[in-house]
C-alpha cells in the first residue's frame, strides 16, 4: 500500500512538474514570435546612415533616426534625474519608517500612482507643464517620464532596504555614528546592487512610452537638445512612421522598433545580472 502510495505521488509530481513547463512554453511563446518579427523586419533597416542621420523629407529615399536616439537618450537622462533621488529617498523613508502613518499613506500613493494609465500621466503633464510653459518641449516629456518611473524606484528601493540585516545598523551605532551617516555609508552601499537594478528596470519600463509624449515632447523632425522645445523619441518615430501610407517610412519604423526592443533587452538582461550578483554576494 505504501509503495502505491509513493507511486502515485511520484507520478503525480512528474504530472505536475511537465505541465507547468509545458504551459511556461506555451507562455513564451508569444514574446519569441514578438522579437523574430521584430527582428526580422527591423535589422534590414540598420546600417550607418540610419544611425547617424535625420529623416529625410517625403519622396526621398535614406534617412535615419539620429533624433529620435538622441532624443530617447535625453528624456532618460531627464527622467533619470528627477525620478532616482526622489524615489530612493522616498524608498528609504519607508523602508525606515513603516509603521509611521505617513509612510504608510506614501506606499498607498505610490501604489496607486503605479496603476494610473500612462495616456492619463501625459494628459496630466500637459495641464501642469505644456500648457502653463505655452508649448511642448522635453523638459515636460521628461517630467511624464519621471513620474512613470517614481513608483518601481519607489518599490525596488524599499523592498531592498528591508533585506538588509538590522545588526549591520546596530553595528553602525554602536561605534558611535549618528543616523544619516549610518544610512549614507551602511544602508545605501548595502542595498545598492538592488537599487541600481531598480533604477535600470524602471529606464527599461519608460523607454517605449509613447502615450506621455503625444502630449509633452510632441516630436520633431530635426535634431534638437535644447530640452525647452520639442524633441524626438524613439516611440514618437515608431508610432508616426506606422501609420503612414510610405513604404519606406515603415521600414524605418521597423527599424527604429529593432533599436528599441534591444535596447530594454539590455537594460532588463542588465538588471537580471546586477541582481543575481548582489544576491550572491549578499
Amino acid at each position: 500500500m505504501k509503495k502505491e502510495n509513493a507511486g502515485m505521488r511520484r507520478a503525480t509530481d512528474a504530472f505536475f512538474k511537465s505541465t507547468v513547463i509545458v504551459l511556461s512554453l506555451i507562455a513564451l511563446v508569444p514574446l519569441f514570435i514578438i522579437l523574430f518579427y521584430v527582428f526580422r523586419q527591423g535589422i534590414a533597416s540598420i546600417n550607418w546612415e540610419f544611425l547617424t542621420h535625420i529623416p529625410r523629407p517625403i519622396g526621398e529615399v535614406g534617412g535615419g533616426i539620429a533624433n529620435g536616439i538622441a532624443g530617447t537618450g535625453i528624456l532618460l537622462l531627464l527622467a533619470s534625474a528627477l525620478a532616482l533621488p526622489a524615489g530612493i529617498m522616498t524608498g528609504i523613508f519607508i523602508a525606515e519608517k513603516q509603521n509611521s502613518p505617513v509612510a504608510y499613506a506614501a506606499r498607498i500613493c505610490v501604489e496607486i500612482l503605479h496603476g494610473i494609465p500612462s495616456i492619463v500621466i501625459g494628459i496630466i503633464a500637459y495641464l501642469w507643464f505644456v500648457k502653463p510653459a505655452g508649448g511642448f518641449s522635453a523638459l515636460s516629456g521628461g517630467i511624464a517620464l519621471a513620474i512613470m518611473m517614481l513608483p518601481v524606484v519607489v518599490r525596488t528601493t524599499e523592498e531592498t532596504l528591508k533585506l538588509i540585516p538590522p545588526s549591520l545598523k546596530e553595528a553602525s551605532f554602536g561605534l558611535g555614528a549618528p543616523y544619516y551617516l549610518t544610512i549614507l555609508k551602511v544602508v545605501l552601499p548595502a542595498g545598492m546592487g538592488g537599487i541600481i537594478t531598480g533604477a535600470l528596470v524602471s529606464i527599461a519600463r519608460i523607454a517605449g512610452e509613447t502615450a506621455p509624449l503625444l502630449f509633452t515632447a510632441f516630436g520633431n523632425s530635426f535634431m534638437n537638445i535644447n530640452i525647452l522645445k520639442p524633441i524626438s523619441s524613439l516611440p514618437l518615430i515608431i508610432f508616426n512612421y506606422a501609420r503612414s501610407s510610405y513604404e519606406e517610412w515603415h521600414s524605418i519604423g521597423w527599424g527604429a522598433s529593432f533599436i528599441l526592443v534591444v535596447f530594454v533587452l539590455i537594460m532588463n538582461l542588465a538588471a537580471k545580472i546586477i541582481s543575481r550578483k548582489w544576491k550572491t554576494a549578499f
